[in-house]
């Protein structure tokens, strides 16, 4: 257990923080491709988390993958917390294995639980859980073979994406889908892809939203709300990989404050909490015709990089700085371990 205040005598944080991490030239050097490690984090991430970790008094170790981690277990070191924002590689659960790994040694860490990790990234998983919750989110069914379109009865347009993937993975302009051909050949390809599931769902055709949260529980918050706009130069229909990838130049991102941000910041609340998520993460939402917010993908382990990744973007607009950012999780982190 960590204690409050866990300070020394000259003020300073006596708690040592492990970095956990999947680094994107690592597996770049290793033969993966530019979309299978778009998930993984650069080098300027870990340096400005590590950054701001220190500005608030924390010894920080870097640890790295999970590979790393098993080595750094085995050989007895240990840590009074791990900053965890390794996503893992290979499987439906690879962003709880972490996690797990550090529950069975003791270990505390930042952000959501195995349980929340494995079930958020399943994104139709997920939309079971919110729709039996009463949280609106479009309609939809899951595609496991192509033999299976046959059986999808959601009325057309339709939108299509891997189940288990983030950062854009597998969406493009095709994503968004208007007849049974489109909708058999665009399964057919995610199918042989991305080998997993395919999520068909309701498309929406309203405002495209982001909220970022900070805290766990009753004391989740949201920290703002910004709206993606695609500009004329970007991919069509959706926040795409491609968009995502190349936002600079097709992505326009404002902070809003009006009824519908309102909207969308309640029901990112309520799903946050049901799922059980924890200290910090962003939830995407996007309106249907009537303008009702609906809960897109829920995103407990959301990216950090200062300047590219939608949550510290909203922070900037917000007026939050990024070392503040990385102390409100750490908070969050410290108080409910801690109780």
């Amino acid at each position: 257990m960590i204690p409050l205040p866990g300070r020394n005598a000259q003020g300073k944080s006596d708690l040592k923080i492990g970095i956990s991490y999947d680094l994107r030239d690592d597996y770049l050097a290793e033969g993966y491709t530019k979309e299978e490690t778009a998930e993984f984090d650069r080098a300027d991430t870990i340096e400005a988390i590590e950054e701001a970790l220190r500005i608030s008094g924390y010894r920080t170790d870097r640890i790295g993958h999970i590979r790393a981690l098993i080595g750094r277990l085995s050989s007895g070191d240990r840590w009074d917390m791990v900053f965890n924002i390794a996503e893992g590689l290979h499987g439906f659960g690879r962003e709880a294995q972490i996690p797990a790994l550090l529950d069975a040694y003791g270990v505390p860490y930042t952000f959501s639980d195995p349980l929340v990790l494995a079930l958020a990234l399943h994104k139709g998983m997920t939309k079971h859980v919110l729709r039996d919750a009463g949280i609106p989110t479009p309609d939809f069914q899951i595609v496991e073979t192509e033999d299976d379109v046959a059986n999808v009865g959601i009325p057309f347009p339709l939108f299509a994406k891997p189940v288990a993937e983030g950062t854009g993975k597998g969406i493009s302009a095709a994503s968004k889908i208007t007849s049974l051909s489109e909708l058999r050949q665009v399964c057919r390809n995610l199918l042989t892809i991305f080998r997993q599931p395919v999520l068909v769902e309701t498309f929406l055709p309203g405002r495209e939203l982001t909220v970022g949260i900070v805290g766990t529980g009753k004391e989740a918050v949201a920290l703002g709300v910004i709206e993606i706009h695609l500009k004329d130069n970007a991919e069509e229909n959706a926040y795409s990989f491609h968009n995502k990838e190349n936002y600079a130049e097709l992505v326009e991102y404002k902070l809003i404050n009006d009824i519908m941000a309102r909207n969308a910041e309640d029901a990112a609340l309520a799903a946050w909490r049901v799922l059980g998520c924890r200290d910090a993460g962003r939830i995407d939402l996007r309106a249907d015709a009537s303008g009702r917010p609906n809960v897109m993908e829920i995103n407990p382990l959301a990216g950090l990089h200062p300047v590219h990744s939608d949550l510290p973007i909203i922070c900037n607009l917000k007026g939050i700085s990024y070392h503040e950012l990385i102390s409100m999780i750490m908070r969050s982190a410290r108080k409910r371990i801690a109780e």
